[in-house]
């Protein structure tokens, strides 16, 4: 009786080790994860949603002995994951798309985005495009329109502005009238492919954020005036590396699209020679309802009354630290930004 009872015990334990072999591993719950990656003046954003999915927009600069892959690389280690599912180019301008080929050769990349082809005849963008071009048709390739979504599973991914257009209806929730725009002055044209940025809007559960690339004051106004198509957001990233040249083309960062966007947190994608312009700066750090502005380098074409303070500061001077600014996310809209040159971190309730 008792060898019977004991067989029956181990046949139930086998039974239970089988179960558990046999069962799909589940990623344990996890948070939103952003990491803005520093490639001094340009861009690379890492957005990780908590299945573990992936969201590259840009690649930052091309050479430098791979300085840029590698902070993506270090970012990617960060969060965890080994391959990139979908990687965005805003634009091809060298600081956004010229990281393209020495990333592609270290890490795998399953789907290459873009606004289409390239409309800037110059040789250094034309350059950055052709080679581009021949390893995204390599790949899963999507030519990105305002209105399209991204298919991930664990966050939203909307499509705002793409090839110069945007969205043509608000999103839900969204429409109200800007009182900002009567006194809008017309914007110049911008033949740049700055103005032909892919923008995007990332939301989980109640956290929005939203990056616009390089886009120019039209296509800022296109999305918030008469009407704000986008609504509130909780995270801005600071469009053209917080550039802001008024009366020109090249504008960006217009306090038409900042005050209606009304976002609790901003950060600033600069370099230490590039961007963080004083007034792109104050109209970022004076927007209605804005509780900090982090930066991912000191501003040395500045002064230190347009900086923040030095703890929402990742590099302070021109030496190729490459410290991160990271957000993480939580469905009821709280959010956590951490500084990695320092640790410092600040939790935003909603």
């Amino acid at each position: 009786m008792a060898r019977n009872a004991e067989m029956r015990r181990k046949q139930l334990l086998y039974v239970w080790i089988f179960s558990l072999l046999a069962t799909p591993c589940i990623r344990a719950a996890k948070s939103l994860e952003i990491y803005f990656i520093d490639v001094e003046g340009g861009q690379s954003t890492l957005v990780v949603d908590p299945q573990g999915e992936s969201l590259l927009i840009d690649t930052g600069w091309p050479d430098a002995n791979g300085r840029d892959a590698n902070r993506i690389l270090a970012a990617a280690k960060a969060a965890g994951i080994d391959h990139i599912d979908d990687l965005v180019l805003t634009h091809y301008h060298s600081d956004h798309a010229g990281g393209v080929e020495q990333l592609a050769a270290r890490i795998k990349i399953g789907t290459f985005a873009d606004h289409g082809r390239n409309m800037e005849p110059t040789g250094e963008t034309s350059h950055n495009y052709d080679v581009y071009e021949k390893i995204a048709e390599q790949s899963h390739h999507m030519i990105l329109k305002p209105g399209d979504t991204l298919p991930f599973k664990g966050m939203r991914v909307e499509i705002l502005t793409s090839a110069g257009a945007e969205i043509a209806a608000p999103l839900p929730g969204a429409g109200q009238p800007n009182p900002l725009c009567p006194a809008v002055p017309v914007s110049l044209p911008d033949p740049s492919e700055n103005s032909r940025s892919v923008g995007l809007l990332v939301t989980y559960g109640k956290f929005r954020f939203i990056d616009l690339g390089d886009l120019t004051t039209r296509g800022e106004l296109g999305l918030a005036c008469p009407r704000n198509l986008v609504g509130t957001v909780d995270l801005y990233l600071t469009t053209h590396h917080g550039t802001a040249h008024p009366g020109t083309g090249d504008s960006s960062n217009a306090r038409e699209i900042v005050d209606a966007l009304h976002p609790r947190v901003a950060v600033m994608n600069n370099g230490a020679l590039k961007g963080g312009h004083p007034v792109a700066w104050e109209i970022v750090r004076d927007s209605p309802g804005l509780r900090d502005l982090w930066q991912l380098h000191y501003a040395m074409m500045s002064d230190q009354k347009h900086n923040v303070p030095e703890q929402l500061i990742a590099n302070m001077d021109t030496t190729d630290d490459g410290h991160y600014i990271e957000a993480v996310a939580e469905p009821d809209g709280t959010f956590t930004v951490i500084n990695s040159r320092n640790q410092f971190q600040k939790t935003y309730k909603k």
